[in-house]
């Protein structure tokens, strides 16, 4: 039997649910969700292998117009999720109407390899609606193949991934056949505080902040964990911190937590707070964070 595997990227506009799908495909949260914008930064792959195949997903950030160095970075790694699909998923939600960058949208409707449109959160609709959308879908991207979906309640996931197989080219794997994602475990950890942070406090706070997990340390029965939160001013670092430490406190358990999930072990985690004034905008600082790789 030959074997078939590629590359299916993910990409549309912020909040559309992408994260919540290559969750759903991959059957382990690598990709943090939170109903803000921006939730993810980087380029996550998620692998999903069988006895015949290797389907390696990229979940992109959303599409925005870059307003600092930051946001031109996480959409060099969108552009980047063009280069290399053997298949493209483009995802839209009930009640949009277009890609927020018109270059993007030109390459997609112009794109030579299989485009898979997904209609997501149909579970917010009604069946006029939805007939309307994929419609009007049809006449923007005729080059596409359309499925209504709902990621979150797992609606119409399974067809999506056997057409995936369908269009996969044959070929070896990528990657050795029990990887989960090219990401390490420290990512991860950083991900996991971010999403924390995400959902626990409010305005610029969120979108300020980087992880670095200095110290990881694997025992057979607990990993111990050291990570600083970067916040850009002084001020940013007195909202994390919070009275008496009450609301880092609270990220550093609910972190922990998910982590003890994640990884199947007990979890001691230390988070600290530094300012590292205008990370967002330096380029030697976001390289050091992953985000410039040229």
């Amino acid at each position: 039997m030959s074997h078939k595997a590629g590359f299916v990227n993910i990409i549309g506009n912020p909040n559309v649910g992408k994260s919540t799908l290559m969750n759903a495909f991959v059957g382990e949260r690598l990709s943090i969700i939170t109903s803000k914008a921006q939730t993810t930064r980087h380029r996550i792959l998620g692998i999903v292998n069988g006895e015949d195949f290797q389907v390696v997903l990229s979940d992109t950030p959303g599409i925005i117009k870059p307003a600092y160095e930051m946001q031109k970075s996480m959409m060099d790694f969108v552009k980047s999720a063009f280069e290399d699909a053997d298949v493209l998923i483009y995802m839209v939600e009930i009640g949009e109407k277009e890609l927020k960058d018109e270059d993007f949208f030109n390459k997609i409707i112009h794109s030579k390899i299989p485009v898979l449109l997904l209609l997501n959160k149909i579970d917010k609709s009604n069946q006029e609606e939805l007939e309307e959308q994929i419609e009007l879908w049809k006449a923007k991207v005729p080059n596409a193949e359309i499925f209504p979906i709902s990621a979150l309640e797992n609606f119409n996931v399974k067809e999506v991934f056997a057409r995936i197989l369908d269009l996969l080219p044959v070929s070896p794997p990528y990657y050795p056949k029990d990887a989960l994602t090219d990401k390490p475990e420290r990512f991860f950890v950083n991900e996991t505080i971010r999403e924390k942070i995400l959902l626990n406090y409010d305005k610029e706070i969120p979108y300020a902040v980087e992880i670095e997990t200095e110290e990881f340390l694997e025992d057979e029965k607990i990993i111990r964990i050291r990570s600083v939160i970067m916040v850009e001013r002084d001020t940013q670092k007195g909202i994390i911190i919070g009275h008496k430490g009450a609301a880092l406190k609270k990220v550093g358990m609910q972190s922990r937590e998910d982590l003890e999930k994640f990884f199947g072990k007990q979890i001691h985690i230390e988070l600290y707070v530094k300012v590292n004034k205008d990370w967002r905008s330096n380029a030697y600082q976001l390289r050091r964070f992953g985000y410039n790789q040229k």
